[in-house]
């Protein structure tokens, strides 16, 4: 089950994923969008694609760990409301995962890339949206669909991942009528969710490189932390520009490898491998 536990590390791999993980654990804790730096660098560092999958897993998971306590101990967490969700969450991450070890995640870019659009579109023409936290309370209606979109972002997360964090603080602020930092945190909460369930079923069905994964989530932390308190410090005014930022790249990126077949991460791991 666990033959990928030992394996050989190659130092330029090591160092290339190290700097590519803080950055994305950095801009993940802030905004979002740190798995469409994650899961490309592990797929570019020669790993099979579960394992690269299963790998950015359980790193991601040590990073987001780090982010989600700085949001919760600086009050940036409705606990009575992630707790109504993260089952779901966590439901939605297990199926994500037997599935995507079933069929090709591929098949869900098209999907991720009209979502994308949507979601930067409609925050450019709604200035205001996520500006004031506008949270009145829980009731039926809110609570209801935070749970199914706690399902379908988990399932998503552990099928594919890219871009969770961005579409669950966009969902947040929809239905629940937060700000981007308060639904950054609460974001979180429910990515980590996600993030551990399919950490556990991926070390259960023996698709993890722990020589990769322990070492770079220690190094995420760093990012995963600094991230968070830049967020909480500087609160919507920061996130929000930000979260615009990383989905027009998310977007942009998506668009490039999925229909001019343009390796970005491949470059960029020569560009920085060049460099140090």
């Amino acid at each position: 089950m666990f033959e990928q536990f030992f394996t050989n590390v190659d130092v330029g791999t090591f160092l290339f994923l190290g700097v590519a993980c803080f950055i994305a654990a950095f801009i993940d804790a802030i905004a979002g969008g740190g798995g469409l730096i994650t899961v490309p660098a592990y797929l570019a560092s020669g790993l099979p694609a579960h394992i690269a999958l299963g790998t950015n897993k359980v790193s991601s998971s040590i990073g987001t760990v780090a982010s989600s306590l700085k949001f919760a101990t600086s009050g940036k967490v409705n606990k009575e409301m992630v707790k109504r969700m993260i089952p779901f969450s966590f439901i939605g991450a297990l199926m994500g995962v037997r599935t995507v070890v079933l069929i090709d995640s591929k098949y869900l870019y098209p999907i991720a890339i009209v979502l994308l659009l949507l979601v930067l579109v409609y925050t450019l023409i709604n200035k205001k949206m996520g500006e004031k936290n506008n949270f009145t309370g829980l009731n039926k209606t809110n609570i209801r669909q935070g749970k199914i979109m706690a399902f379908v972002m988990g399932f998503y997360d552990g099928f594919f991942g890219p871009g969770t964090g961005s579409f669950i603080i966009f969902a947040l602020i929809k239905i629940f009528k937060l700000d981007f930092t308060n639904a950054s945190g609460n974001a979180k909460i429910l990515n980590l969710t996600s993030n551990l369930a399919s950490m556990l079923l991926f070390i259960y069905l023996g698709k993890v490189n722990f020589f990769y994964s322990i070492p770079i989530g220690i190094i995420m932390v760093f990012g995963a932390t600094l991230g968070a308190k830049m967020a909480v410090s500087k609160g919507t005014s920061f996130i929000k520009p930000i979260f615009l930022v990383v989905t027009t790249i998310v977007l942009v990126k998506m668009i490039l490898e999925s229909i001019f077949g343009i390796d970005v991460v491949g470059f960029l791991k020569e560009l920085i491998l060049s460099v140090l």
